[in-house]
């Protein structure tokens, strides 16, 4: 954040300032979710609430019902999005809970849904927070720090090979087993910094030298492993097709190749696109369509914002709708 943007922000409420992000793809996630019908939209990542911001200010129609896990996210979005009232209810709550919080409210179908995955600035930046290799801080890396595991458990308590294949499956981390052997050696291991130190010194120098910090891809699989969050992503999407109502429509920014072939095989199967065991058979039952995609592939932010926003480089778009005889 600039000088001049601390500067303007002197007024805010505090929450506000300490979980300022800049939201990727505003425009393009407002064009899609703007053709839906009336009713509730499911922001079911809110962070600082800059998405549900711009979808209530482009339809009077809509209200949005916002799910985080991080109680700073829903503090601070609480703060932004007072000014209209009822059209906004918040809940703390995994993005798997949608289905529990939509009923909480007394709704039974909604018109639309976003995910915007990852780690949004605040928690990159806030170095109590533990996520960024850059900043030092507690090995926490917990979106929901109520309770669980966190970052300093998993890499003190997991052994060689559990590391190497958290390393390999969250990461695509191609020094896995000499990052794990480095690790079970130096512990205990309690900061951000002795993380981000163990793990430069364990790559060969000249891997260092190209792809960024060399403990960004250790970072991101430790903090994929301690909040779930592959694990708990499709049934969170299945959940969501499940309650979109007819012509409703589901949004999804995923910033890591993981998250987006997720992402991808879920909509292809929801689709009727999903694999056959021989392709001259017809679909086996309960693989019909139920939602149509939008596009083919994943859009991507323009250079210009790119240029803006350094972080939205990694996000790619996907989004689907509900057909109508699904209803």
């Amino acid at each position: 954040m600039s000088a001049a943007d601390d500067n303007s922000q002197a007024n805010e409420p505090a929450s506000n300032r300490e979980f300022e992000h800049v939201s990727v793809m505003v425009d393009e996630v407002v064009s899609v979710l703007s053709e839906i019908p009336p009713g509730v939209i499911v922001d079911a990542t809110l962070g600082g609430g800059g998405h549900t911001e711009a979808l209530l200010a482009a339809s009077a129609e809509v209200s949005i019902l916002g799910l985080d896990r991080d109680e700073a996210a829903i503090a601070a979005a609480g703060d932004r999005l007072a000014p209209h009232g009822e059209r906004v209810r918040l809940c703390h709550t995994r993005f798997d809970g949608i289905t529990d919080a939509v009923r909480s409210i007394g709704v039974d179908r909604i018109s639309g849904c976003l995910f915007d995955l990852g780690v949004s600035s605040p928690q990159l930046d806030h170095a109590d927070r533990g996520f960024s290799f850059r900043n030092d801080g507690p090995l926490d890396m917990r979106m929901d720090r109520s309770g669980g595991v966190t970052a300093a458990d998993l890499v003190n308590g997991a052994d060689e090979r559990q590391l190497i294949a958290i390393l390999r499956r969250n990461g695509d981390e191609r020094h896995a087993p000499r990052i794990a052997r480095a690790l079970v050696a130096a512990r205990p291991i309690t900061t951000t910094r002795q993380l981000a130190e163990i793990v430069r010194d364990a790559i060969p120098a000249a891997a260092r030298r190209t792809g960024g910090h060399p403990a960004r891809k250790t970072f991101q699989a430790i903090r994929i492993e301690v909040n779930d969050e592959l694990e708990i992503l499709e049934d969170a999407l299945r959940q969501t097709l499940a309650l979109l109502a007819p012509d409703g429509r589901c949004a999804v920014l995923a910033y890591h190749s993981g998250e987006d072939r997720i992402v991808k095989r879920v909509f292809r199967d929801a689709a009727g696109e999903g694999p056959r065991p021989r392709h001259d058979l017809p679909a086996p039952p309960g693989s019909e369509a139920t939602v149509s995609l939008l596009w083919r592939g994943a859009k991507k932010p323009s250079n210009d914002e790119i240029e803006r926003n350094p972080r939205a480089q990694a996000a790619r778009f996907r989004a689907v709708q509900k057909l109508g005889a699904a209803a």
